[in-house]
């Protein structure tokens, strides 16, 4: 491209235009695991300069790479060139405004370059709750985290973020600014468009905007730190914790023993809760509307119930706000810890929580036979079926053990996915299928599924300059 195209586009909108080393910490992803090339990276002010970028682009054939905060773990947001083309990376940074709160209609208005803690800071400022909780949050944009459709630690008791969102302002691939920002929560009246663009991963359009769902803040909040030999006794212990809590019961996470004693020997300050190790864990959150005596009371109830049945052998029950984050803190930095330990193969994984025992026993029973120069971190939100089903060399291995644990990547991936795939899951949970799971979903869907969303972004994006090579592979169409 010549610099008379590049000022072609800077004239196009208001806001900011990087090129060159200034353009280079949206090029690759946080992990540092894709790296790609851009004609330029633009920052608009609002979303009206978005869809004058997005027209400019469409005029011009140039591919479009959406991005928020650049966190995401699939590859999603990094450009990748397509031949002749170079991308233009559009950034919502700067779309960062909250355009309005109504408490009595429960919603929050926000634009799409928010973050996560700040839409959450919003509405706790609101005496309200947005639950969607995820480890990237002070960083993560409220518009990534609805076009990969982000879960999280809460979707047991709220969903994800689909779940979470009443309307969208979204820019079309042909730079038409769609104005759906409806506060409803009936809406009977024809397709809903929401929805197309909710997880389509920017390869649809480019949302701006959001309606939000807010909820009253708990009165009270109990964590616990519960030790389970299996995770079949830690089924059981949910399916009591939803018969007694219902819908007080906001988190219910599964961790293996290696997960915590990976955190203990990589996170500084952070100690074992319980005095012995067990081979796995729950950690348990319960919200109330009710005082934080009458939820511990509830919690404790609970906890006696599941140990006289043998499904619990231990139990931490925080006491303060302190304790309850020091317990949570072993969930949370599971994957620094692993990262801290070296190379990770991961796996966003989402079964029929009735099979999650059975699928664990057995893949890790396969992976022990075919790979056992391999070790499993696992974890996740149990309560809704999503498992982070990672694997990490085993310890001591050295930079030849490395490399070989590297090129194990793809064979490994095949079995684990192929194992989701005979337990009817999905391999892609919470994190997207961006280039990473891209080709391996395509392995797993009907030729007419396939079929059909092929046709939707034909619909929506007849020239394919959005987000293009991600989601679908669009070169081995069907149609």
């Amino acid at each position: 491209m010549t610099d008379v195209t590049l000022e072609s586009l800077r004239q196009a909108f208001s806001g900011k235009l990087l090129s060159g080393a200034d353009a280079a910490p949206f090029l690759t992803d946080y992990r540092g695991k894709w790296t790609g090339q851009a004609l330029a990276v633009v920052q608009p002010d609002s979303a009206d300069d978005v869809a004058k970028v997005i027209a400019w682009c469409h005029s011009h054939g140039t591919p479009v790479v959406p991005q928020g905060g650049n966190t995401g773990l699939s590859g999603g947001s990094v450009p990748e060139a397509t031949p002749g083309k170079l991308p233009v990376v559009l950034s919502l940074l700067r779309l960062n405004r909250v355009r309005a709160l109504d408490p009595v209609n429960n919603t929050l208005t926000v634009e799409a370059g928010v973050t996560l803690l700040q839409v959450q800071e919003a509405a706790k400022a609101a005496n309200r709750l947005f639950p969607l909780s995820l480890a990237a949050e002070g960083t993560c944009t409220i518009g990534g985290n609805l076009a990969s459709n982000a879960g999280g630690v809460q979707v047991l008791r709220y969903g994800n973020a689909r779940e979470l969102c009443l309307g969208l302002e979204v820019v079309t691939a042909e730079g038409q600014l769609w104005d759906g920002l409806r506060t409803l929560r009936k809406d009977n009246t024809g397709y809903d468009l929401r929805d197309l663009y909710i997880g389509s991963e920017g390869t649809l359009g480019v949302i701006t905007a959001a309606v939000l769902k807010l909820f009253p803040l708990p009165a009270a909040q109990v964590v616990a730190l519960v030790a389970v030999p299996t995770p079949q006794q830690a089924l059981e212990l949910l399916s009591l914790a939803q018969e007694r809590l219902g819908a007080q019961l906001t988190a219910f996470e599964l961790l293996s023993d290696t997960c915590v004693d990976l955190v203990l020997r990589h996170i500084p300050g952070t100690r074992r809760p319980l005095g012995e190790a067990s081979a796995w864990y729950v950690l348990m959150e319960l919200s109330a509307t009710s005082d934080e005596a009458q939820a511990a009371q509830a919690m404790e109830s609970l906890l006696e119930t599941a140990m006289e049945n043998g499904w619990v052998t231990d139990a931490a029950l925080a006491s303060t706000l302190a304790q309850a984050e020091a317990l949570w803190a072993l969930r949370e930095n599971i994957s620094e810890a692993q990262g801290a330990e070296g190379k990770t193969i991961k796996h966003d994984i989402s079964l029929p929580i009735s099979r999650i025992p059975d699928f664990i026993a057995s893949t890790d029973a396969l992976i022990a036979a075919h790979f056992p120069q391999v070790r499993q971190v696992t974890f996740g939100h149990l309560g809704d079926g999503n498992l982070h089903y990672n694997a990490s060399p085993l310890p001591g291995s050295g930079p030849d053990d490395m490399a070989a644990f590297q090129a194990l990547e793809g064979p490994l991936n095949q079995l684990v996915h192929d194992a989701v795939h005979a337990h009817q899951g999905s391999i892609s949970a919470e994190h997207g299928l961006g280039v990473l799971r891209r080709d391996e979903s395509a392995r797993y869907k009907t030729p007419l599924e396939l079929q059909l969303m092929q046709r939707i972004k034909r619909a929506l994006d007849p020239q394919g300059l959005m987000n293009p090579h991600k989601l679908l592979d669009m070169s081995q169409t069907t149609l």
